[in-house]
């Protein structure tokens, strides 16, 4: 690094406390961030990496009240003693959820929204808006409304609007939550085209590693309780320990060599898994890895459960969201069901729970055909657990929150009683049995939409997207909890975009597209057939192109082999 560079972000000895908490947030940063570079903030929930980041926009503390002491300086601006509105010409911020950036009524309003607000003369606000619409690939939108627009499009949107400022700072924050792999894989290739072609600096905060290394970035921050840990080239970070140290996942091939005993250096290049540097003996020991363990036995079909025969729908006559799906799920099964975005996967949840009727076909649970059976009758058996738990939740207490599905059920009150504390206890939350919803993490909010479903005793629980937003720690307490009622004998199907659940936690997939479904297969066979990942835009696991690169056949056995292998080593560790 030139040290004549002058930084566009420079923390000095800066700490942050929120007016609400009683300790720092932020403890004594020091950070440089100089011109052009693309920096990724990782860190786990809870670390203090988005609050770095609301100071670097003005955030905080202009909309979250708190103390500074220190020095911040953003392109020039000492930020702290700034304003937002001064802010914003210099940093463009794209949210985790894009829904919640929108303000114009279409695509072209929305992006002209800065320009309207500074009185840009007409036609050069027109100009600038195509310019910023054509720099994103949204130009063919302009008249569309929101709600019309997919979630990478919609990301694409708040990116222009943000564009038009001509900002030196674009800052991301987990851009790829809310989006399917391929998409997010698009979301990667997006940023980096924009950064060639106006050289700005860009932040990403993101917990999924291995995602945003598709294209390079310059260092890794880690960050955790407020502190700076590193500040390192990948190369450097991902030779040493502290990602898993810190509840950061590595990339699932970097693991993979650790398992087969290769030696992890920065010389191996180990960023991005087409250059890793592998030598003859590095591939002889994966190969060596792959060939000394027995693969997991394979399980006799279970008795069927929930079994769909023909079913079609669409929500207007002229257009079929599902056309002709059939499967069958058995007791004690543990399905992921992947596609894009759009593909029909949450209309098949509504159908199975009687949200929405279908137009032909038929859906029988243990047997019996449910046309007759309603949503409350459904919902004895089947439980629904919707991705956002705010949308779920009606009561101001956990108690009773996890109690309201039981009223009316004929139950006394000492058997309802009974029933939730056990249920609590299973989810982990009895300590938090008085406490109000309010004063829980996102995490703990899904447990208790779980829980209010689970203690209807329900033998199938469909659950979208159990996983979004969570880092690699509270992720895994989430999917263990899961593991744990399904070797109870719950039988557990999850809408999901997160390759890595569906790999390690489901031994089988349904990948749908257009409607229809395209596959019945093992997660690894999905995750290893490309025509397939692309057609349904999931996203090709670095697990088999390892494996192609080490000409190890055939690959969905070398992932499976490596599932297996890291669940016992993760088992162990606990």
């Amino acid at each position: 690094m030139a040290e004549t560079r002058t930084p566009i972000i420079s923390f000095k000895n800066f700490s942050f406390q929120y007016r609400a908490q009683k300790q720092p947030t932020l403890h004594d940063i020091n950070l440089d961030i100089y011109p052009g570079e693309r920096v990724l903030i990782a860190g786990p929930s809870g670390s203090g990496k988005s609050t770095l980041a609301a100071c670097i926009n003005g955030l905080n503390p202009f909309s979250y009240p708190g103390e500074c002491t220190g020095t911040l300086t953003v392109d020039g601006v000492d930020a702290p003693h700034s304003s937002i509105f001064e802010l914003a010409g210099h940093v463009g911020t794209v949210l985790q959820d894009p829904d919640g950036q929108f303000i114009g009524l279409t695509v072209g309003e929305d992006i002209a929204f800065a320009l309207e607000n500074s009185c840009t003369p007409q036609d050069e606000m027109h100009e600038i808006t195509r310019r910023a619409a054509e720099l994103v690939g949204i130009e063919n939108h302009l008249d569309y409304a929101p709600h019309e627009l997919s979630g990478g499009q919609k990301q694409r949107v708040s990116l222009a609007g943000v564009m038009v400022d001509e900002v030196k700072i674009l800052l991301f924050d987990e851009p790829l939550a809310n989006l399917d792999p391929a998409t997010g894989k698009q979301a990667i290739e997006l940023i980096d085209t924009i950064q060639q072609k106006t050289d700005t600096t860009v932040l990403i905060i993101e917990h999924r590693l291995e995602d945003v290394l598709w294209r390079s970035v310059d260092r890794i921050v880690l960050v955790n309780e407020g502190r700076i840990l590193a500040d390192l080239r990948p190369d450097e970070l991902l030779s040493g320990a502290l990602l898993a140290e810190n509840g950061i996942r590595e990339p699932l091939y970097v693991t993979a060599m650790r398992y087969a005993g290769i030696d992890i250096t920065p010389a191996k290049h180990p960023a991005h898994v087409d250059s890793v540097v592998l030598d003859d003996a590095d591939t002889e020991k994966l190969r060596a890895w792959f060939r000394a363990e027995p693969l997991p036995a394979t399980k006799p079909a279970p008795t069927p459960l929930l079994e769909v025969k023909g079913l079609s729908f669409g929500y207007s006559k002229d257009q079929h969201t599902l056309s002709d799906v059939s499967f069958t799920i058995g007791k004690g099964e543990m399905v992921s069901i992947v596609g894009r975005n759009g593909a029909g996967k949450s209309t098949l949840s509504k159908l199975i729970c009687g949200f929405e009727t279908p137009d032909s076909g038929e859906i029988f649970f243990d047997g019996k055909d449910l046309k007759d059976e309603n949503i409350r009758r459904r919902a004895r058996h089947i439980g629904y657990v919707m991705q956002n738990p705010n949308q779920m939740i009606s009561k101001t207490m956990i108690f009773d929150e996890v109690a309201l599905g039981l009223q009316g059920s004929g139950l006394t009150d000492a058997e309802i009683r009974a029933r939730v504390e056990d249920t609590l206890k299973v989810c982990g939350l009895y300590p938090f049995r008085n406490w109000p919803i309010s004063a829980l993490s996102f995490g703990q909010k899904k447990r208790v939409t779980i829980a209010s479903v689970l203690v209807q005793d329900p033998e199938l629980i469909i659950l979208d997207e159990p996983t979004a937003g969570q880092d690699f720690r509270h992720y895994t307490d989430i999917m263990e909890f899961l593991r744990g009622l399904n070797a109870k004998g719950v039988t557990v199907v999850m809408i999901t975009h997160d390759m890595h659940l569906m790999l390690e936690y489901t031994p089988r997939a349904l990948a749908f597209c257009d409607g229809r479904l395209i596959a019945d297969r093992s997660a690894a066979a999905i995750l290893c057939d490309p025509a397939l990942i692309e057609q349904a835009a999931l996203k090709e696991t670095s697990l088999y192109t390892l494996a192609n690169r080490c000409g190890i056949t055939p690959a969905e056995k070398f992932v499976e082999r490596f599932i297996a292998a890291d669940r016992e080593v993760r088992a162990d560790g606990c």
